[in-house]
């Protein structure tokens, strides 16, 4: 319909005295052509990048002279995912970048900006998933060194691509492809992330001049991180007290702090974790954003060109709401804005329900990782080892949290959707005109079924508490065994009936369960026998083995202290001390010796403790092999097998240490 019709339709309208919503012409939005050509951008960008990477391999021979090539190798390498030590948001701000990059190719007409080829599109496509990971790593690179040179050339990389992006972003703010804004609204994240890159490389660069900033190459190792960790679990704790019936308050608080996390000095999530977590917001975020652009303005314009004929169309399918044709327009716009309300809730409430859990993943993140770095055993048939389906799972969890949460987003919004147009429409609407009452009438005329169903559940219940169960000297056992036999044979056809509805409602609480944890990757949506099927918590089990084996913080801990020197670590001070311990153990007298044994005895106690405690050694233990998956709890790494609690040091300890009940107990 061209501008002149719709503005005669409106006129004609207005003129026959219709009561219609009036609305502005069509907006017709043109293909936009910023003055910054991003193909000209694309091909200015990429030879920057490569000079800069040209520049940093220079760099790299020209900082490790004796090792050639190998310098310029740890350039191809510039995010040490297996180092909880290292500044995480360079890493996370880059995959933001890249990831918001992927997820408007899915409706860019070019994937790549350098042609403008249509019909062989799909082949682009699979190119340009391989050009902009290539086009944005010299973003990362330039952190490798941690020198200033570096921070200055990522530091105009960065602003280059903030500066452009938001310049054709300001030229171009609306687009024809589904939403006028969409284009512009879908940009938000990643012109967050550039924004963030180009206020860090300058403060790294500041800290570097400073002399704040020291040279983290190697700071994995020689960090005091581990140390801590270390000291933490070995240190004195104080025995906690524990209740036998915890309080309404206490229980409200323990469940408030499931769902909250909070920052923990000694404890530092990896890397991965910390990416996939962003990422998987902005996928929320890019989900929702297409959700409600894609749909509502559609409704919105079916809402605002409604007129008397939709009496007529009602009325070839026997629906009659009203006999005046203005009400029957505006029962019908009414409830387009019903469905319209229905479907903005339902996505709100998909984002906040995946909040949530992210919130809840992130508290379980932690619990697992310190469960699995004291040795509990996630899978008694399976060592804490890298293999290969271990590291292909490794290697892609964060894409596929991504992916995971974006295909969850729409079915929940779809079963949310549904779930409240039947409330609204079947039971509010009703309730509040007072009018087709159908449902209620239904359920109205059942009302011997639903009484009947009540008085069987009632009756079992009053008589399993007052007849059948007796209590004697602080016991309980069962009384009146006859009648217990006869009522539950006569009861038999009820429970039937009671067995129905309750296997409906098994159905409707599973659905929900796993939809609203579809985009959760740390719990199964199976059965622990059968978890093995579910490639998304079997991903998950598989990227945590990686994690502990070659991230445990006992174990860098240890190899750290090898690494240092104490000869070149000591300060005047500190060997003038060691001197005077020296003289004072030569003239030692018994109390000393006695203090000198202690000291040893507790020493070889802390070493005996790290060896039980060692994931890798738990393989070789006697008890290894009378362990059983029985006693695991869906979707928890804290639990310890029947038999292996001699062997493990204890989970009441670490719980104790960690301020977490135990999820079980031997």
């Amino acid at each position: 319909m061209t501008e002149e019709a719709v503005k005669d339709y409106y006129d004609y309208s207005e003129w026959q005295g219709n009561t219609l919503p009036t609305k502005p012409p069509v907006e017709i939005i043109p293909p936009c052509d910023p003055t910054a050509d991003d193909g000209l951008y694309h091909v200015c960008i990429a030879a920057i990048s490569l000079v800069i990477m040209l520049i940093l391999a220079f760099l790299a021979r020209q900082q490790k002279p004796g090792d050639g090539l190998r310098g310029v190798l740890s350039l191809l390498s510039p995010v040490n995912f297996l180092d909880h030590t290292q500044h995480k948001g360079l890493s996370v701000a880059v995959f933001g970048v890249l990831f918001c990059k992927v997820v408007g190719l899915a409706i860019a007409p070019n994937p790549l900006p350098f042609t403008k080829d249509t019909q062989s599109r799909e082949y682009w496509l699979i190119l340009a998933l391989f050009y902009y990971p290539a086009l944005y790593y010299p973003l990362l690179a330039c952190g490798t060194l941690h020198n200033s040179v570096g921070y200055v050339l990522g530091s105009v990389l960065s602003w280059t691509h903030f500066g452009v992006l938001v310049w054709q972003k300001v030229d171009c703010p609306k687009t024809p492809q589904i939403y006028i804004y969409y284009s512009l609204l879908s940009s938000l994240p990643q012109i967050a992330c550039l924004a963030f890159l180009s206020f860090q490389y300058p403060l790294l660069l500041f800290k570097g001049v400073k002399g704040s900033e020291k040279s983290n190459a190697s700071e994995d190792l020689k960090s005091n991180y581990y140390r801590d960790y270390v000291k933490k679990i070995l240190k004195k704790r104080k025995m906690s007290k524990a209740s036998s019936k915890p309080k309404l308050s206490e229980r409200f608080s323990h469940a408030l702090k499931s769902f909250i996390y909070t920052p923990d000095e000694v404890f530092r999530f990896p890397l991965k974790i910390a990416i996939s977590l962003v990422v998987a917001i902005i996928s929320l975020y890019q989900t929702a954003l297409l959700l409600v652009t894609g749909v509502v303005p559609t409704l919105q314009k079916a809402r605002s060109g409604v007129d008397e004929d939709v009496a007529f169309l009602l009325a070839g399918f026997n629906i009659i709401l009203s006999q005046d044709r203005k009400e029957v327009v505006k029962i019908v716009v009414h409830y387009m804005w019903c469905i319209e309300v229905c479907y903005v809730s339902a996505v709100t409430l998909s984002c906040l329900v995946n909040l949530v859990m992210f919130m809840r993943s992130m508290v379980l993140h932690r619990s697992n990782l310190r469960g699995l770095y004291r040795g509990d055993i996630y899978n008694c048939q399976r060592n804490i080892r890298p293999s290969r389906p271990a590291l292909v799972c490794w290697m892609g969890y964060t894409s596929y949290q991504a992916a995971f949460v974006w295909l969850g987003t729409i079915i929940q919004t779809l079963v949310f959707f549904i779930c409240l147009v039947f409330a609204v429409f079947l039971i509010i609407i009703p309730i509040f005109y007072g009018r087709n009452l159908a449902l209620f009438h239904l359920v109205g005329r059942m009302w011997p079924f639903w009484l009947l169903l009540l008085l069987a559940v009632l009756i079992q219940h009053l008589t399993s508490r007052f007849l059948f169960i007796q209590k004697e000297a602080g016991t309980r056992d069962l009384a009146n065994r006859g009648s217990l036999f006869l009522l539950s044979y006569l009861l038999f056809p009820s429970n039937v009936l009671v067995g129905a509805l309750l296997s409906v409602w098994r159905l409707v609480i599973t659905a929900l369960f796993n939809i609203v944890h579809l985009g959760r990757m740390d719990i199964s949506l199976l059965n622990r026998s059968v978890e093995a099927f579910d490639p998304g918590y079997r991903c998950y089990a598989h990227y945590m083995k990686i994690e502990v084996s070659q991230s445990h913080p006992v174990m860098k801990a240890f190899c750290g202290l090898l690494l240092q020197s104490p000869r070149q670590d000591r300060s005047p001070a500190q060997k003038a001390r060691d001197v005077e311990e020296g003289i004072q153990l030569v003239s030692r007298d018994k109390k000393h010796s006695k203090m000198s044994r202690a000291k040893r005895a507790r020493g070889h106690w802390y070493l005996l403790y790290t060896l039980v405690n060692n994931p890798s050694l738990v393989g070789s233990r006697k008890h290894f092999q009378r362990q059983s998956s029985e006693s695991f709890i869906n979707g928890a790494f804290k639990q310890s097998c029947k038999g292996s609690s001699k062997g493990r040091g204890g989970t009441t300890e670490a719980s104790e240490e960690t301020g977490e009940a135990p999820q079980n107990k031997d």
